[in-house]
């Protein structure tokens, strides 16, 4: 993206520590395998080796599940050869056959059959598996080369038109192999949520440069369907990661790192390196390669720089989710304040936009969440008179954001779900943020990194954004610190819990709530409602409520 100022095609992150800190409390630690292990993973709490023991090789990157129905669950794996080299290569295609159970030892086998693994799509293998109950708890596994899968855990979504009386959303993002481990996730494991939200940036496309705890493969960025598929193979390997997508459905969609820092529609970040077509070359060979390692629903498989990603999932009718694509359909970045008023400039375009307006309005769910990448709200960089905004969020497109903003008050509580920024920020949405007495029509959650720019200077961070708080009331916090959101939706409002880690760099930080926060069905905004050893950004209230998750 281009980002604050003039030309720089570089997202301007937010400094360094944190305005609003949580003290440290105790681990929460769930197990995980070790990196050349053989387990199944039962469900959060199981000891490793629980259930089906499996061979470490074929299935190394493990198992997932994704984009829960009330009746189908997509259900994931790719083979690897068992061993590198020469001997090690795969057939061409290999029978996989695939179970779905009601028990963890299979003894109730409800769904089965046979897919086929085939190299033109890296022997990924993706079953939509249907006929399902829902609202129910199922295990899965697949068998193929005389080798068995670990077993995944996943839950169907409830009913058309059910109520239930809770649905658990982990919201995480940004996970850079380099700067940190992804031991955030071994938390959210204990957390048992219903569904992880993923919002962009999988991977990273940087090179073995700069690295904190651990290296990138390979020579250099990834630019090929070979080095892409090698990247995420690299980051399937992660432990806690691959844990965590056994134990519960994922919903992901890519920002910009899955393909090139900062890209913009058929716009490369750097267009004379990058003409059009050989960017979307590589776009092609980036979302091909994520397609292959995702758990993901999509209308047609990619076989070129187009996919449609963007989509929605009901949970009864408690929540419907819109999954939005802020990257694909986007004109190019900004350069200044002037470029981000432009009338015309989209992040999402008309299509999609209609798509989502539309698709709220008509929902007769209690919440319409909207998972974006990139932040809505605003984020003035600039301390005292003027405004210096970051180009690459919606900040950068501020009429479609304004228009998108205005339909608001007409849907029923709209809660944008949020990543990129690797900080928390928890905001009211309003509709002229130039206008400090605007209308509240909506509450954000910009979750923070699992590892990305790993630990930081946390005093130095509150020292930078102090002076800038009161320029950006809307906010209810701001925390530089890793970790991960977790939402409570229930009927009556979302109770969420900022749950941070107290190291990266080492795989043995400590995870604990450094923040709680409220939104009520039926009132626009998000309110703090408790913070635990911190100092507040204005406007924020630290009494406890009755509402509050523990």
């Amino acid at each position: 993206m281009k980002g604050v100022g003039g030309g720089i095609r570089r997202r301007r992150f937010l400094g360094a520590g944190a305005v609003t800190l949580g003290a440290a409390g105790a681990v929460a630690a769930g197990q995980f395998l070790p990196g050349d292990a053989s387990a199944s993973v039962g469900g959060p709490g199981s000891p490793p080796g629980a259930g089906v023991t499996v061979s470490g090789t074929v299935f190394k990157l493990g198992v997932a599940s994704g984009d829960p129905l009330p009746t189908a669950v997509v259900l994931w794996t790719r083979l690897t050869p068992a061993q590198q080299g020469s001997s090690g290569i795969l057939p061409p295609s290999v029978p996989v056959t695939w179970e779905v159970a009601t028990d963890s030892g299979f003894t109730q086998i409800v769904r089965s059959g046979t897919a086929t693994a085939g190299n033109g799509l890296g022997h990924s293998v993706h079953v939509d598996a249907t006929g399902l109950t829902p609202a129910t708890d199922y295990w899965y596994r697949f068998k193929a080369l005389g080798r068995t899968s670990p077993t995944g855990r996943t839950r169907t979504a409830p009913a058309a038109g059910a109520v239930p009386d809770r649905l658990r959303i982990a919201l995480a993002s940004c996970q850079n192999w380099q700067h940190g481990y992804f031991t955030a996730y071994r938390d959210m494991r204990e957390q048992q949520p219903d569904l992880v939200l993923f919002v962009g940036d999988y991977i990273y496309e940087s090179s073995a440069y700069s690295y904190r705890v651990r290296r990138h493969e390979g020579a250099g960025a990834p630019v090929t369907l070979a080095q892409y598929r090698a990247r995420h193979e690299q980051y399937g390997t992660d432990p806690d990661l691959r844990a965590m997508r056994a134990a519960a459905p994922f919903v992901v969609v890519f920002d910009d790192h899955e393909v090139e820092q900062d890209w913009a529609g058929d716009v490369a970040n750097d267009p004379a390196a990058w003409p059009r077509d050989k960017f979307l070359a590589r776009r092609a060979a980036a979302f091909q390669a994520f397609y292959e390692h995702m758990p993901i629903r999509v209308a047609q498989k990619p076989s070129g720089p187009d996919v449609r990603i963007h989509r929605r999932l009901d949970f009864g009718s408690l929540a419907r989710l819109h999954v939005l694509d802020t990257r694909q359909y986007r004109d190019d970045q900004a350069t200044n304040a002037a470029g981000a008023q432009e009338t015309g400039r989209v992040i999402m375009g008309d299509t999609q936009r209609n798509w989502l307006v539309d698709s709220m309005k008509e929902s007769g769910a209690t919440w319409n969440l909207l998972a974006s990448q990139v932040m809505m709200a605003e984020t003035d960089f600039l301390a005292g008179e003027g405004k210096e905004w970051s180009y690459d969020a919606w900040d950068g497109y501020q009429k479609e954001r304004a228009a998108l903003l205005a339909e608001f008050p007409s849907v029923r509580n709209p809660v944008v779900l949020s990543g990129d920024r690797h900080r928390t920020i928890v905001s009211d949405l309003k509709l002229d943020y130039a206008d400090p007495g605007s209308k509240v029509v909506g509450a954000e959650f910009v979750g923070t990194s699992i590892s990305s720019n790993g630990d930081e200077d946390l005093p130095a961070f509150a020292a930078e954004w102090a002076p800038k708080l009161a320029d950006n009331p809307h906010w209810k916090i701001i925390d530089a610190r890793r970790g991960y959101l977790l939402l409570d939706i229930t009927p009556g409002g979302i109770d969420a819990r900022l749950r941070t880690i107290s190291t990266v760099l080492t795989r043995d930080g400590e995870t604990t709530t450094a923040a709680t926060f409220r939104v009520d069905d039926g009132v626009p905004g998000v309110r703090q409602v408790g913070v635990q050893g911190a100092a507040e950004a204005p406007g924020s209230t630290s009494a406890e409520s009755p509402s509050a998750t523990p």
